[in-house]
């Protein structure tokens, strides 16, 4: 766990008891502004506020669970002045996602958070589209720090079931919740037709994998990030060497449809990578989550997913290149 969240969790754990104030934690486009910041409305100090935990509870874990459970007990969901400040809703809802990830905490206490602070923001328009926002910038953008699709999916569950949506939006939060449940890691990755420049037809779940770690990249060539990556990883020795000698293969998907361009990217790939086109199958069939290009899955040989969507960096490391 990152060190400022540790801080976030020692400070929120100390202080909820005694009105304090909670760590500030970075926000995905990278300000920070301290809680407790004057507002511009009224001058006045305002500050999250955190309930208080029972003085019988002296045990970290008793009272990170009876904080965590009742996270938004006080917060005035119908105030959306209060809701628009971003030093107290904002960065209560960071610190209470900080806490989250954390890899200690159960699964059953992270939904029993999410629930309450769903609980309140979903009677109020305003409080709701707020915090349904907040939701997907902080856990499902790829650039925010605390990132994580897993705890994201518990998010769309619980608001994909609430009577205080119409049958439309929820319509959409179940879309996207497939979407993300879809190619978890230790789950089978999803199946997919590709062809090879010359011609021949394959399958992911028939290619062969060497060394038991297959590297599944998407790639757009058109695309800025996309051509670093792939410049990265074409002038990687270490790659290269592990593809030589059998202990990976990396299959390059292009899933844009354009001929000309797939074509003319292919005097920019290493010998040695299996390079196809899908002719569009995962993006018509939504059967990869491609919001951010490109996207990078590391299999094992039965074609489960080891990391899902991950950065190269990332995976080098777990491949020890």
């Amino acid at each position: 766990m990152n060190r400022q969240y540790v801080c976030a969790l020692a400070l929120a754990l100390a202080l909820a008891s005694c009105g304090g104030r909670a760590q500030d934690t970075a926000r995905p486009e990278g300000d920070s502004v301290a809680v407790g910041a004057e507002t511009a409305q009224s001058g006045a100090v305002q500050e999250f506020p955190y309930p208080a935990i029972p003085d019988v509870l002296r045990k970290p874990e008793e009272r990170k669970d009876y904080l965590l459970r009742h996270f938004w007990d006080n917060f005035d969901f119908s105030d959306s002045t209060l809701v628009d400040n971003r030093d107290v809703t904002e960065q209560g809802f960071v610190n209470q996602i900080a806490l989250l990830v954390d890899d200690t905490t159960p699964d059953e206490l992270r939904q029993a958070s999410i629930d309450n602070l769903c609980n309140g923001m979903e009677r109020q328009a305003h409080a709701r589209s707020k915090f349904l926002t907040l939701m997907e910038d902080y856990l499902y953008s790829p650039n925010s720090p605390l990132y994580n699709e897993a705890l994201y999916a518990l998010c769309l569950r619980r608001m994909a079931g609430s009577t205080y949506l119409d049958e439309a939006r929820r319509s959409t939060l179940r879309f996207r919740l497939k979407l993300v449940e879809r190619n978890m890691p230790g789950r089978v990755a999803e199946d997919f037709d590709y062809y090879r420049p010359d011609g021949g037809r394959g399958s992911l779940h028939s290619t062969p994998v060497a060394g038991d770690r297959l590297l599944l990249l998407f790639y757009d060539p058109e695309c800025s990030n996309c051509h670093e990556t792939l410049l990265r990883m074409a002038s990687d020795k270490a790659l290269a060497k592990a593809v030589r000698g059998g202990r990976l293969t990396v299959l390059a998907v292009y899933t844009e449809g354009n001929e000309q361009a797939f074509r003319q990217s292919l005097p920019d790939l290493p010998e040695g990578w299996i390079v196809a086109t899908d002719r569009e199958e995962v993006k018509a069939q939504a059967l990869y989550d491609l919001k951010a290009m490109p996207s990078l899955y590391l299999l094992d040989g039965n074609k489960t997913v080891v990391l899902k969507d991950a950065t190269y960096d990332r995976i080098a490391s777990e491949l020890g290149l």
